[in-house]
């Protein structure tokens, strides 16, 4: 997998396809790898790069572990490979990352597409994260992942497609449990919901009815506070691009065709 240099770490990241760039975000696992099939689907219309986040998958750690640096290393990638402005897919903390490319760096986005993801913690948000934060630091990251797919799939793709759910649970099974607290900690300080409006970035907002890792309310406030934002809701629990693999790829590149 090559890596680049930039803000402070060698950022990871694939690349595959051709034509106008497409920058898929992972969620809070920060590995590129999770979207799975959809890299395949995206790369056969499009020039698709997804990379590691700091500290996670092959790229290495950084010195302090935010969203805003997270954000600044994306930002560096995209000028370094000079394919900007790229539509931004990003699903969870990837949606809240593609948030402040907008706001930050609005010269290497053309759109941003926000799946599953939120502006700022709430209590429920946070109430959710302190008791997975306790059963990772109590039981370990094999007990960590048992818990959150509870919040990570629906119970209808539970109960159908439990292999499935087994082959993500063995591998989230074996994170570093020191690093894992350390990005909880960084997604519960995201807070841009006042900012939002000054968003002026073409923006796709889409969530499973059956979310609650991100509850739909949280797309519905994201919809709503940024101008002319088109709102999906699809069903499917948290990782709706596993979910409804083909659904979530016909909706998504519906709306990057749009732009």
């Amino acid at each position: 997998m090559p890596s680049v240099p930039v803000a402070g770490v060698q950022l990871a990241y694939t690349r595959k396809g051709s034509g106008v760039p497409v920058v898929l975000i992972t969620g809070l696992s920060g590995r590129g790898r999770e979207w799975g099939p959809q890299v395949d689907l995206f790369a056969e219309t499009f020039d698709v790069i997804v990379p590691d986040h700091p500290g996670s998958g092959d790229s290495t750690p950084p010195e302090e572990t935010t969203l805003s640096h997270h954000t600044e290393a994306i930002a560096e990638l995209l000028r370094h490979l000079e394919v900007g402005p790229a539509h931004i897919v990003g699903s969870s903390t990837g949606g809240a990352i593609a948030q402040l490319l907008a706001l930050d760096y609005p010269d290497v986005v053309r759109t941003i597409s926000l799946v599953s993801s939120w502006a700022r913690a709430d209590d429920f948000f946070r109430h959710q994260f302190a008791a997975r934060r306790e059963v990772l630091e109590r039981l370990g990251s094999g007990s960590y992942a048992t818990v959150s797919a509870l919040f990570l799939f629906s119970p209808e793709f539970f109960r159908d497609h439990y292999a499935e759910v087994e082959r993500w649970h063995e591998a989230a099974s074996h994170g570093d449990p020191e690093v894992m607290a350390a990005r909880i900690d960084m997604i519960l300080q995201h807070d841009v919901h006042d900012r939002l409006p000054l968003i002026d970035t073409p923006t796709l907002v889409l969530v499973g009815s059956a979310d609650a890792c991100t509850p739909p309310y949280l797309s519905r406030e994201l919809a709503a506070a940024i101008p002319g934002a088109t709102s999906v809701v699809m069903d499917g629990g948290h990782l709706i691009y596993k979910e409804s693999v083909t659904e979530f790829h016909r909706v998504v590149t519906e709306f990057l065709n749009r732009h």
